[in-house]
């Protein structure tokens, strides 16, 4: 039995305002055939009368009517009668809306058009959920808000992120790079419960393996050679606000390890400290990895996944939410004119040029593009031949031709040079020659491995080592051995 069915037993009254008649007979028919009683209004007054006077068991409510935003009504409701639930349903699919409707104390909030099937399951839930406790006003967010889109993979979004601003609960992002992972991270924390806090963002592949667990936990002084201070990590800088852990996937197996550690007993130590400090901070994961397939090859451990994928959001590429385009493009264009770049309008034919792109990088290769035709086409109206000819010139080839393959020796001195761009603080470099081919020896072995599906007498005849030596290897960098690999 349905969660609909089970609760119209008791013939609850659901009260419905909307002053879109047609909306209104649908509602009550559905309902009505669920076993509900139902009464129905096109004014935000009569709702509020007979809120007043007791009746009804549930509300549905329309956002824009003749006498009041349906909004306005959801606190005042809450106010008068707590236990009353409240589903707001609005044809304005902004993330905005959906916002407010959660922090007003809205139970949840539907799109227009909604799936009758998805009503029935909403208002079943809602009538079968416990008490809720009452909620004060939130502060009524920004109208510059960072998501923008209209599309049906946007409003799934738009409500599960407008849920999880009244928790601190820890959110795992997905989606190809562009898709605006760290855009959805900042929502989470500018309009959650944190908000007075901090926002740090670590960017797990920009890191130095041998660095990150100084740069998330911090260090004591002389904890490591060159250690003159006590350096404070992203963990304590975030403290009473939002760690952002972008690029999750790329993190090394033993900082994966201390951060399991710290989700598993809320409190951390710096590296070379023994006093616990208490991880105060609401964490947000983001990562274009399938970290399921880095689970089974053995990148990514399995226990700190789960730790991490709390409530899962998965961002789509722009090629699957073509109807957003035009509301990106214009609102990327208008981020332009704010920047000081001069107005421009897209006619209709660069409309439907720009949806017939496959989008590689997404949102930020489409904003990259209305930034430049900003600054470099004079006319105001751009038409669909501007548009094809910057997109057509965007993904030609060099033309001085193919390049060389990259040598391991240049792909070598471009990390090494990156690694010691990061110590410009002037903290200094020691044991360098021992770390490089630490560096080199994990995945040397790895691939060895791999290319000999996991026949340790075939690797080592490969890597020119004695058998006993790869073993001793394999033994002290704590890596597995699978016979049959793919």
């Amino acid at each position: 039995m349905s969660d609909a069915a089970a609760v119209s037993a008791t013939t609850r009254t659901i009260l419905i305002a909307d002053d879109d008649r047609a909306i209104r007979t649908v509602l009550s028919q559905a309902l009505g055939r669920s076993g509900y009683h139902v009464r129905a209004t096109s004014s935000a007054a009569t709702l509020w009368r007979w809120v007043e006077d007791g009746e009804g068991d549930l509300v549905i409510t329309d956002v824009i009517m003749p006498d009041e935003n349906g909004l306005d009504l959801v606190p005042r409701i809450r106010r008068v009668r707590p236990d009353l639930r409240v589903v707001v349903m609005s044809a304005q699919s902004t993330f905005s809306t959906a916002l407010k409707a959660t922090q007003r104390g809205a139970f949840d909030y539907l799109p227009k058009p909604f799936d009758l099937k998805e009503l029935l399951a909403v208002v079943g839930r809602a009538l079968a959920a416990p008490s809720q406790p009452s909620v004060a006003e939130a502060e009524e967010p920004e109208e510059r808000l960072p998501l923008v889109g209209r599309s049906a993979a946007m409003q799934e979004i738009y409500r599960t992120v407008a849920r999880l601003t009244t928790t601190d609960l820890t959110v795992m992002i997905t989606g190809e790079s562009g898709t605006g992972k760290e855009l959805v991270a900042r929502a989470l924390h500018d309009y959650g419960r944190r908000r007075s806090g901090p926002f740090v963002a670590i960017n797990m592949a920009a890191i130095p393996r041998e660095l990150i667990e100084s740069e998330l936990f911090g260090h004591e002084r002389g904890a490591f050679t060159g250690a003159l201070n006590r350096g404070v990590g992203r963990f304590e800088q975030a403290a009473g606000g939002t760690l952002f852990l972008d690029e999750i996937g790329d993190m090394p197996p033993e900082a994966q390890t201390r951060l399991l550690r710290v989700l598993q007993e809320g409190e951390f130590t710096t590296v070379g400290g023994r006093q616990p400090i208490k991880a105060n901070v609401r964490i947000v994961a983001a990562t274009h990895r399938d970290l399921r397939q880095s689970i089974r090859g053995g990148m990514f451990r399995e226990d700190l996944f789960y730790r991490l994928n709390v409530v899962p959001i998965r961002l789509p590429p722009l090629r699957e939410r073509l109807e957003d385009i035009p509301l990106l493009a214009r609102h990327f264009l208008e981020r332009a004119r704010a920047a000081g770049l001069p107005q421009k309008q897209l006619d209709q034919g660069a409309m439907d040029r720009l949806k017939q792109h496959a989008w590689p990088g997404n949102a930020r290769e489409l904003e990259n593009l209305m930034r430049r035709m900003a600054a470099l086409y004079p006319q105001e109206i751009i038409g669909a031949d501007a548009v094809g000819a910057e997109l057509a010139e965007a993904a030609a080839p060099p033309e001085e031709g193919p390049r060389a393959p990259e040598t391991l020796e240049q792909a070598v001195e471009r990390h090494l040079a990156g690694f010691m761009s990061a110590h410009k603080d002037g903290m200094p470099i020691r044991d360098l020659y021992d770390r490089v081919l630490a560096e080199v020896e994990r995945p040397l072995l790895k691939l060895a491995l791999s290319a000999t599906r996991g026949n340790q007498i075939k690797a080592a005849a490969m890597l020119g080592l004695n058998r006993n030596t790869l073993r001793k290897k394999l033994r002290e960098l704590d890596l597995p051995v699978v016979r049959g690999l793919p």
